[in-house]
């Protein structure tokens, strides 16, 4: 392992690949070496850099208020539950589901289940014992490689979250999804605003440059809405 000094003058780290190790691991490895989110989750105690994209979004758009019930789909390995645990409160309270196990919380439980399952959505709504004052989603399905299907695949997920949300969520309430550039599907969106007094997209700084995540963020849900 090698150490190299950026142009920004922090020290850059840079591994060589060892015997055994594919390129595309060097690269990885090296990625996460010197990615600042990284060092900042460990350093700060989440479980993942996705921690710091809710926290920009929630500092932009006030997801969270003290007290509120939270329903957290696609949980783990927990950053986001972390996050939302915090600043919701010990009066506060977050349900979570993952088809991955994932570590106690405090302030939080877990479900262990896809979420695509027939009994999810009234297995977590169970949990949570209360119409959710915000529900988030940072739902993918692994990737293939191929865009279009892996657009195809994150929205399918995006659009169960929403269906979801338009069921269980209380009057007022928010909800936030991961999808991919390209943004959400024209259908979705015009649901969403249906349903909501403001929705957009946004993708955080802690979101990697080359990735094509995205997010949309919808406020103010209105309530059943007759079809």
């Amino acid at each position: 392992m090698a150490n190299n000094s950026g142009r920004s003058g922090r020290m850059r780290v840079r591994l060589k690949t060892a015997k055994g190790r594919k390129i595309s691991s060097t690269r990885w490895l090296t990625r996460q070496l010197n990615d600042p989110y990284v060092a900042a989750a460990q350093k700060d105690g989440y479980r993942s850099r996705a921690a710091y994209k809710i926290i920009e979004m929630d500092d932009r758009h006030t997801f969270f208020q003290r007290g509120d019930c939270v329903i957290d789909l696609g949980s783990a390995p927990g950053s986001w539950a972390q996050v939302a645990a915090k600043r919701v409160g010990a009066k506060g309270f977050v349900a979570a589901i993952d088809i991955e196990p994932m570590q106690p919380i405090a302030g939080v439980d877990f479900l262990e289940l896809d979420f695509l399952d027939d009994a999810a959505p009234q297995a977590v709504q169970e949990i949570a014992g209360r119409r959710p004052d915000f529900i988030m989603s940072d739902m993918a399905a692994p990737l293939t490689g191929h865009r279009q299907t892996d657009h195809l695949r994150t929205m399918t997920l995006a659009e169960a979250a929403a269906w979801f949300a338009f069921d269980a969520l209380k009057s007022g309430g928010g909800f936030c999804a991961k999808v991919f550039q390209g943004g959400t599907s024209k259908n979705l969106l015009d649901t969403l605003k249906n349903r909501f007094e403001t929705v957009r997209h946004m993708k955080p700084k802690a979101s990697r440059k080359e990735s094509v995540e995205l997010y949309v963020i919808a406020l103010g849900f209105r309530g059943q809405v007759d079809e």
